[in-house]
C-alpha cells in the first residue's frame, strides 16, 4: 500500500476518507464520492482530478485482484507506484512522464462515457409508442463519443472495462464502438432506467447487474407465450365490453393493454419468493380489466354491472362499477401457490386510495406477524397526471421508510398515457417526469416503452425482485397512449388533435406482438386465432349467464365470520346491547400499572409528580380524561382487542395530559409504554407520533381500521381545526365507505375542540360537518321497541359525541369494539376538561353497573323541584360547566335543568322527547358552544 500512501500525501480530506475506506475493503458503503483533488505532479493533474479519482481507485482494486484485468498503461503504472518505498525511508514518486498519459486518459473518458449512460441514457431513451414525448426535459442529453474526446479512428480500439460496469459479461476489455452500442441497447432502448440518485452503491450496482448483464434481458419461449396469452385476455376483454357497451362509460385500458401482464408478473416473481398476500389500490382507469384478468372476478359478476335490470343483493347504494373492490383467493398457475388478492375500493378522487393500501397492508402484516413484508405485498396503480399532481402521493412516500407507517416497500405502476383529461403533461408538471417524486424516498424508476411487451414484463420482475431483496418501494413507468377520450364517450381531438391523429393509426401492441412471435416461430396463426376465438366463446357464455347471477358484495377485505352467528338467533344477535363495563378489580389493576413509575427507566422529574397524582387519583377510585382513556385501552387490551393510536404528538399528547410513551431521561431511544405490561397474554398496544401528515396518516389508520374488526384504531388531531386537511377521507370513505361499498370501519378519530382562548386556528373541530355528514334523519322519529338504541345505531353511518365526563368517553371506547357491528366514532375532544377539577369520574360509572349513556339528565337540585323548574337546557360537551358555573353564580340552581347530550347523532330522540320536566316547548332549549349562548 505504499502506492497509496505516497499520493494520499497530497490530497484533501475528502479524499483521504475515501482511501481510507478502500484501505479497509469498506468501499462499497461509500455512494456519494466527493470530488477528489489530487496535488502530485503537474503531470498527474491532466486526468488525476474531479470524478476521475473514482476511476483510479476502481481500476486499481481491479488491478490488485488481477493484474492482467487492467489495460497495460494501468498495469505499468500500478506496478511502477507499487514499490515506492515509504516517505521515511527517502525516495520519490516517479515521475509519471515514464507512462502513457494518452492511454490513461482515454481508459478514464471511457469511465466517464460509461458513466453518463448511466446516469442520462434515459433521458435518449426510445419510450414514447407515438414518437412525440412527452417528458419535460431542459434540454437534449448529448452521449456522442466526441464528447469524452474520442475521435472515429478510437471506435476500434480496445479500452480495459471498470468495474462499475456489467456490459462486457466475462469479458475484460471491449472495442469503444462495441461498448457504445451495448450501452445504447441497454439505457437508450426501450427501457430507461433512474438510478444514480439512490444512495446506496449495493442496490445501484445490484440494478446494473441487472440490466447490464449481457443476455439478460431475454424471455423464454414460454415466457413468450404466457405474455402472449394474457395481452389477448386483456385486448379482446376491452373490445368485448365496447361492443356489448359502446355507450358505456368503463374508462377503458386501451393503449395500455400490457398492465396487465405487468401485474401478474409482479405477482408472478414475488409469489415464487413466498409472498402470498396482495393489497391492490387504482383508479378507475383499467379497474375492470385488473378486476377480470388479475383478481379473476367472474366475467358474469362484471357484465352483471351494466345490466340494470338486475336484482340487487347486496346493501347500500352501490358505486359505480369502476370504483368497486374485490377480494378473492386463487391459485397461481405459473407458482401452483395460492395467493391472495385484495383491491381496495376507492372513489373518484384520485390517489386517495394510495395511504388506505398502505394502512391496510401494514395491518395484515400485523396480525401475520410479517414484519419484514415477506408474505404481504402492497401494490399501487397511478395515472401520470395524478401522480405528479396530488399532494397525497408525497404523504404517502414520506411514510414508506418511517418504523411505525413502514410496509417495507411498494411496487408503484404508473400507467402514464402522456395526458390528464385533456391537460396536456407540459401543463400538468415542472417535473421532468411524472415519476420525479420517487426519487425523494431512493426508489429506482423503471421507465418502459408500453408498446413492447417483452420489455415491461422483463421490468416488472427486475421491479418485483427490488422489492423481495431490499424491501423498498420500486417504480414502474408504462408510457403508453390513451386510445379513446378520457372515458368511451368523450372526444379527445377537441384538444389533442395531433396526438389523436397518431393514435388513430397506431397498430395495437397486441397484434404487434403476435406478428412478432409468429415470426420468430414462437406461435403459429392457427394457434394465436384458436386462442382469440376460444377468449370470445368465454365472454358470450358469460353475457348470457349474466342475468341467472345477482350482483354480489363487493367487499375489498370481508370480515370472515364476523357478521355471522350460527343458528336461528343471528337477528337477535345482532341487537345485542354490549356491556362496556368493567370489574372494579381490573380497573384497579391496571390503574396502578399506569400510575406506578418505571423501575428500569428514569423519567422525567415533572412526570413523576403526573404519576404520583394519578396514582392518588386510583386509590380514591377516580378517574380524570386521560386515566379514563387508558382504563378503556388497558381493558380492551386485557380482553384480546389490539388498540392502535396514532396521530401528530399523540405519544405525549397535545396538551401534555397522556404521557403513553415514558422516556428515559439518561439513555436516548430507551422508553417504555406502560400499557404494554399489564397483563402477560394482553394483545399489543401501538402508540405513534405520525408524521406531520393529516391526509395521508388519517387514510393510513383508515385503511389499517378495514383489515380486522377487532382492532380499536384511533387517530388523534393535533387540533381538530386541523382534520379539514384529511377531509377527503372523512368525505368519501369514513362518512359514506359503508353506503357506497358496504365497507364498515370502528375507526375513531378525536378532533380537540373548543373555544378555550386559542384563537381562529385551534378552535373547532368542526362539528357542524360531522353532524351534516350524517345520515340521521332528524324530521323522522323512529319507532320506539326493545331494539331501537341498537337499531338506530347499526342505520347510522356514524357516532358523533361531545362527551363531558370521563366515564362516557370510557364507555364509548369500549363500545367501538363491543358493538356487534361497526361504525366510526366522532369525538369533539376537549381541551381545556383534561384537568378541570369537575371532570373527574368515579370508578362507579365504569365498573359493573354502568353503561354508555347517550343523554345525562340534570341530577342536582332542580330534580328535586321540578314543578318549579322554568327551563330546560339541553347542551353538549365543555360548555356544561361553564353553564353549571353561571347557574351557581345566579342561584338558579333549582330553577332550570340542565341535561347533557352526550351523543349528537344518532340523535337520541326517545331520551330528549321523555325527559323528566314538564315545562313548555317555548322554556326548552339547546345551548351550544358559543359565547352569545353562556346567558341563562
Amino acid at each position: 500500500m505504499y502506492r497509496v500512501k505516497a499520493i494520499a500525501s497530497g490530497l484533501t480530506r475528502p479524499a483521504l476518507y475515501q482511501l481510507k475506506c478502500l484501505h479497509n475493503q469498506r468501499f462499497a458503503e461509500v455512494t456519494c464520492v466527493p470530488f477528489r483533488k489530487y496535488a502530485s505532479s503537474a503531470q498527474a493533474e491532466s486526468f488525476l482530478n474531479g470524478s476521475s479519482g473514482s476511476y483510479v481507485e476502481t481500476m486499481y482494486e481491479s488491478w490488485q485482484k488481477d493484474p492482467n484485468s487492467v489495460h497495460k498503461s494501468w498495469k505499468a503504472y500500478f506496478e511502477g507506484q507499487e514499490f515506492v518505498r515509504p516517505p521515511s525511508l527517502g525516495g520519490s514518486v516517479p515521475s509519471l512522464s515514464s507512462f502513457s498519459s494518452k492511454d490513461i486518459k482515454d481508459n478514464l473518458e471511457v469511465g466517464k462515457l460509461i458513466e453518463a449512460y448511466q446516469a442520462r441514457g434515459h433521458t435518449i431513451a426510445k419510450l414514447d409508442p407515438l414518437e412525440i414525448s412527452t417528458a419535460n426535459l431542459d434540454e437534449k442529453t448529448e452521449l456522442s463519443p466526441s464528447i469524452f474526446n474520442f475521435e472515429e479512428s478510437d471506435l476500434e480500439r480496445k479500452f480495459t472495462l471498470p468495474t462499475t460496469t456489467y456490459i462486457g459479461g466475462s469479458e475484460t476489455e471491449k472495442p469503444l464502438k462495441d461498448i457504445i452500442e451495448r450501452l445504447k441497447e441497454v439505457y437508450c432502448g426501450h427501457i430507461g432506467i433512474e438510478l444514480m440518485h439512490l444512495n446506496n452503491k449495493e442496490q445501484i450496482d445490484w440494478i446494473k447487474q441487472k440490466f447490464e448483464t449481457p443476455g439478460i434481458v431475454r424471455l423464454t419461449k414460454e415466457e413468450k407465450n404466457t405474455v402472449l396469452a394474457r395481452l389477448l385476455r386483456s385486448q379482446k376483454f376491452e373490445e368485448y365490453l365496447a361492443k356489448k357497451w359502446s355507450s358505456e362509460k368503463r374508462f377503458g385500458l386501451e393503449g395500455c393493454e400490457v398492465l396487465i401482464p405487468a401485474m401478474k408478473t409482479v405477482i408472478d416473481t414475488l409469489s415464487d419468493r413466498g409472498v402470498d398476500d396482495f393489497i391492490i389500490g387504482m383508479p378507475h382507469r383499467g379497474r375492470l380489466n385488473v378486476l377480470a384478468n388479475v383478481c379473476r372476478t367472474p366475467l358474469e359478476r362484471i357484465f352483471g354491472q351494466f345490466d340494470p335490470d338486475l336484482e340487487r343483493f347486496e346493501e347500500g347504494s352501490g358505486d359505480v362499477k369502476y370504483h368497486l373492490g374485490m377480494s378473492i383467493q386463487r391459485l397461481n398457475r405459473v407458482t401452483n401457490k395460492n395467493v391472495s388478492l385484495s383491491l381496495v375500493a376507492n372513489p373518484s378522487h384520485l390517489e386517495a386510495v394510495d395511504p388506505v393500501v398502505q394502512g391496510k397492508t401494514k395491518a395484515k402484516q400485523f396480525y401475520r406477524g410479517d414484519s419484514e413484508g415477506k408474505k404481504v405485498v402492497s401494490m399501487l396503480l397511478h395515472g401520470d397526471a395524478a401522480f405528479a399532481g396530488q399532494g397525497v402521493v408525497f404523504e404517502t412516500f414520506h411514510l414508506s421508510d418511517l418504523p411505525d407507517y413502514t410496509t417495507n416497500g411498494t411496487i408503484h405502476i404508473v400507467v402514464n398515457n402522456q395526458i390528464g383529461f385533456t391537460t396536456d403533461p407540459r401543463s400538468a408538471r415542472s417535473s421532468a417526469y411524472c415519476t420525479d417524486g420517487a426519487r425523494m424516498v431512493n426508489a429506482p424508476v423503471f421507465h418502459v416503452n408500453a408498446d413492447d411487451p417483452d420489455a415491461v414484463v422483463y421490468v416488472s420482475k427486475v421491479a418485483a425482485e427490488w422489492r423481495a431483496e431490499f424491501g423498498k418501494d420500486v417504480v414502474i413507468d408504462l408510457v403508453c397512449y390513451r386510445k379513446n377520450g378520457h372515458n368511451e364517450t368523450d372526444e379527445p381531438m377537441f384538444t389533442q388533435p395531433l396526438m389523436y391523429k397518431k393514435i388513430a393509426v397506431q397498430k395495437p401492441v397486441l397484434d404487434q406482438y403476435a406478428e412478432q412471435l409468429i415470426k420468430e416461430g414462437v406461435v403459429t396463426t392457427k394457434a394465436y386465432e384458436e386462442e382469440i376465438e376460444k377468449y370470445n366463446k368465454i365472454c358470450e357464455e358469460a353475457f348470457i349467464h349474466k342475468k341467472d347471477h345477482k350482483k354480489g358484495e363487493w367487499l375489498d377485505s370481508p370480515w370472515d365470520n364476523f357478521f355471522k352467528k350460527e343458528g336461528p338467533g343471528q337477528e337477535r344477535w345482532m341487537m345485542v346491547k354490549p356491556n362496556t363495563a368493567v370489574p372494579e378489580e381490573k380497573l384497579n389493576h391496571i390503574g396502578m400499572k399506569v400510575s406506578s413509575e418505571p423501575e428500569d427507566v428514569t423519567i422525567h422529574s415533572g412526570l413523576k409528580r403526573i404519576m404520583k397524582m394519578r396514582k392518588q387519583m386510583v386509590e380514591k377510585r377516580q378517574a380524570d380524561w386521560a386515566l379514563g382513556e387508558a382504563l378503556a385501552w388497558g381493558s380492551l387490551l386485557s380482553e384480546g382487542y389490539h388498540v392502535r393510536l396514532s396521530g401528530q404528538d399523540v405519544e405525549r399528547g397535545t396538551f401534555s395530559h397522556r404521557h403513553a410513551v415514558l422516556f428515559d431521561q439518561n439513555v436516548d431511544k430507551k422508553k417504555i409504554v406502560p400499557l404494554n405490561h399489564l397483563y402477560p397474554n394482553q394483545a399489543k398496544f401501538q402508540v405513534h407520533n405520525s408524521s406531520l401528515s393529516e391526509y395521508g396518516v388519517l387514510g393510513f389508520e383508515l385503511g389499517y381500521s378495514l383489515e380486522n374488526p377487532y382492532t380499536l384504531v384511533i387517530w388523534e388531531a393535533q387540533f381538530g381545526d386541523f382534520a379539514n386537511t384529511a377531509q377527503c377521507i372523512i368525505d368519501q370513505f369514513i362518512s359514506s365507505g359503508k353506503d357506497k361499498w358496504t365497507r364498515e370501519s370502528g375507526i375513531t378519530l378525536l378532533l380537540p375542540h373548543g373555544y378555550d382562548g386559542m384563537g381562529p386556528e385551534h378552535s373547532s373541530g368542526r362539528l357542524e360537518r360531522f353532524l351534516q355528514m350524517s345520515n340521521d334523519d332528524g324530521d323522522y322519529f323512529p319507532p320506539e321497541n326493545e331494539d331501537f338504541v341498537t337499531q338506530q345505531s347499526h342505520e347510522i353511518n356514524w357516532f358523533v359525541c361531545n362527551f363531558t365526563t370521563p366515564a362516557n368517553f370510557f364507555h364509548a371506547m369500549r363500545r367501538q369494539i363491543l358493538l356487534p357491528f361497526r361504525r366510526p366514532l366522532i369525538v369533539m375532544s376537549p381541551k381545556s376538561l383534561l384537568r378541570h377539577k369537575d371532570a373527574i369520574s368515579s370508578f362507579d360509572d365504569m365498573n359493573e353497573g354502568s353503561k354508555f349513556r347517550r343523554v345525562i339528565p340534570e341530577s342536582g337540585a332542580a330534580t328535586q323541584n321540578a314543578a318549579g323548574v322554568k327551563k330546560l337546557i339541553f347542551c353538549s360537551g365543555k360548555v356544561y360547566y361553564d353553564l353549571i358555573y353561571e347557574r351557581e353564580k345566579k342561584e338558579l340552581n333549582d330553577q332550570i335543568a340542565i341535561a347533557r347530550i352526550e351523543q349528537i347523532s344518532p340523535f337520541p330522540f326517545d331520551l330528549v322527547y321523555f325527559a323528566d320536566f314538564t315545562v313548555p316547548i317555548s322554556s326548552c332549549i339547546f345551548c351550544r358552544f358559543h359565547r352569545s349562548h353562556l346567558i341563562l
